[in-house]
């Protein structure tokens, strides 16, 4: 085994609590030791191949250093823009008068189906670059752009396969086929349920995690939420569900029902759809961009009292914002949705694991993976000040990021 010393930590967050002056200990791709530097073990397993004095790094008393950041909510796979579209937005036009001039999710629906594979994945490819370039180490990542059956599966494939090559991100990858209902089902949108929930099996097998449904007026219902989701689970995939983006729907209470993973952006949810999150043990993923975007208040401070885990995602797409910084998310969180830093920062990371369960990342503890980020402070309430905070360095799984 070979290991590699992380010292002088100016500030260390480790999720549960600071540390001054401290060391990291990495082995493979695992956290081996955490600690004050002075209690550093004379003995460590391996060889020390790589020491790395954070003090000589940041020259700021020895930087900050957290867990790499977790993005809970992408749709990173599409192709072509939509900044027309968001122009007439802020011109005061109405959703359905710009899907009426050509845009909306089918053209970008009709752009992505155009474009080869080749160029799609260079795309996105960029984007996954760009998420750990600023320090996030894990993206949750959805499908949801091709809506065919070789479309969608050709999509997982491809964010499997760009997760291994160097310099991407780990990706948690959601099968969301059920985004809208395409033109060529007009008429037939049974047949589409149908067709999706089929299509779960081969979304698990090609390499999906979780399974997605945008239950919400004018994309589906509860009833065809809970049939796609269902067909999800006895495929082996995490339910999760968008709830309560834009209008009130009984969404929040469905994904607590359910069981899901996650219920998402949660914008119109009320104090009874979050008691209910919080008995079914649900977390809620909340994406500030968004909700800045839309001027939606979600109940932030509500989750956090009733005990809901809460993470935050970048709700990047096409159509709304093009986030890829999650630095930038917790800044938002903290300004328009009143979060403290710790609560900000704890829902980038410990929060995010909970909510794509996965509890090997996240936190400084020992045994889980060792992604690291060194940022550009010496103190974490830098994430408020610099709505966008710089990494200095990051590792992932112990292995240094070059960028």
């Amino acid at each position: 085994m070979t290991a590699r010393l992380l010292t002088n930590i100016g500030r260390l967050w480790t999720g549960s609590e600071i540390l001054s002056n401290a060391a990291i200990l990495t082995s493979d791709d695992r956290i081996a030791w955490v600690g004050p530097a002075s209690e550093l073990p004379r003995s460590v397993p391996g060889v020390v191949d790589d020491i790395v004095d954070v003090d000589l790094v940041e020259n700021l008393g020895g930087g900050l250093v957290t867990p790499g950041l977790i993005d809970a909510h992408t749709h990173p796979v599409y192709a072509g823009n939509r900044w027309a579209e968001l122009a007439m937005r802020s011109s005061g036009l109405s959703d359905a008068e710009i899907t009426a001039a050509g845009g909306g999710i089918s053209s970008t629906v009709t752009v992505t189906r155009g474009t080869d594979p080749w160029t799609l994945c260079n795309g996105v490819r960029e984007r996954l670059a760009a998420w750990l370039r600023s320090g996030t180490t894990t993206i949750e990542a959805k499908t949801g752009y091709h809506l065919t059956r070789d479309g969608e599966l050709a999509d997982v494939r491809m964010l499997r396969s760009l997760e291994d090559e160097p310099g991407m991100p780990r990706v948690h990858v959601t099968f969301l086929a059920a985004h809208a209902v395409p033109p060529e089902f007009f008429g037939r949108r049974a047949d589409y349920i149908d067709a999706v929930s089929a299509w779960s099996v081969d979304a698990a097998a090609v390499g999906a995690d979780s399974v997605d449904v945008y239950c919400e007026e004018g994309r589906f219902t509860e009833d065809e939420a809970r049939w796609i989701l269902s067909a999800g689970r006895r495929s082996g995939l995490l339910p999760r569900l968008h709830a309560c983006d834009q209008s009130r729907t009984g969404a929040a209470r469905l994904a607590a029902e359910l069981g899901c993973a996650s219920a998402d952006l949660l914008h119109a949810a009320t104090e009874e759809d979050v008691a209910a999150l919080a008995r079914g043990g649900v977390a809620g993923v909340i994406c500030p961009g968004t909700a800045l975007q839309t001027g939606a208040r979600p109940q932030v401070r509500a989750m956090l009292d009733k005990g809901v885990v809460v993470a935050l995602g970048s709700d990047h797409t096409p159509g709304g914002g093009g986030i890829t910084s999650m630095p930038l998310v917790i800044s938002l969180a903290v300004a328009y949705l009143g979060m403290s830093v710790s609560e900000a920062l704890r829902a980038a990371t410990i929060g995010g694991a909970h909510a794509l369960r996965a509890p090997d990342r996240g936190a400084m503890v020992r045994g889980r993976l060792a992604d690291l980020v060194l940022w550009d402070a010496d103190h974490e309430g830098a994430f408020a000040w610099t709505y966008g905070l710089q990494p200095r360095r990051v590792w992932r799984g112990g292995e240094p990021v070059t960028f």
